[in-house]
């Protein structure tokens, strides 16, 4: 994931965030001009982003609350995948999100590219971005999200490292503890 190199969110139209506290660093991917692009469709982007830097053209589908699906059936144009993404934005959201995407079973289990979410009309939801493990076998994860309004995807601190560190370390606790939300382990999806 291409990164800027200032640490500055901005919302869509263009106003820094008012919480500047909560990034460790700073997607370089578009937001847009609109208030689209939020919790869950910052997750729904850079999973879409990725499966459409395959080249493979392998379809990819997300599904609405109702369960419709929005399938993008491959291929390279930016500015179409771009308006398939704007569509998706608009009728997908954390509560269809949750609905999707599969329960992990253990926390312990936990993959990049796994998901916490909330769905809900507040809900929210974060991406697991990178993963590493020592000699010993701890495990530490690295998070990202969107927030409302639409923003700039940026990967958070972990508020429970004193010094602003962005590894979370994989432990049995119950709560993982964000900088804007907290979730429970039991809320650890996969697509």
């Amino acid at each position: 994931m291409p990164l800027k190199k200032e640490k500055t969110v901005f919302l869509y139209n263009g106003q820094k965030k008012k919480n500047q506290q909560a990034q460790y660093a700073v997607a370089d991917i578009t937001t847009g001009d609109r208030d689209l692009q939020q919790c869950a469709d910052a997750v729904i982007r850079l999973r879409a982003e990725y499966l459409f830097s395959k080249k493979n053209n392998t379809p990819f589908a997300f599904t609405d609350f109702e369960g419709k699906e929005y399938r993008w059936n491959g291929g390279h144009n930016r500015q179409q995948f771009n308006s398939y993404l704007a569509n998706v934005f608009g009728w997908c959201g954390s509560a269809s999100l949750e609905k999707q995407l599969k329960k992990v079973n253990s926390i312990t289990e936990m993959q990049p590219g796994d998901v916490f979410v909330k769905g809900g009309f507040q809900g929210h939801a974060v991406i697991v971005v990178d993963m590493a493990a020592n000699e010993k076998g701890q495990k530490v994860f690295m998070l990202a999200q969107g927030y409302m309004p639409a923003q700039d995807i940026h990967v958070l601190v972990n508020p429970l490292d004193a010094e602003g560190d962005p590894w979370y370390h994989l432990t049995g606790a119950e709560k993982i503890y964000t900088p804007e939300w907290t979730f429970s382990k039991e809320q650890l999806r996969r697509w």
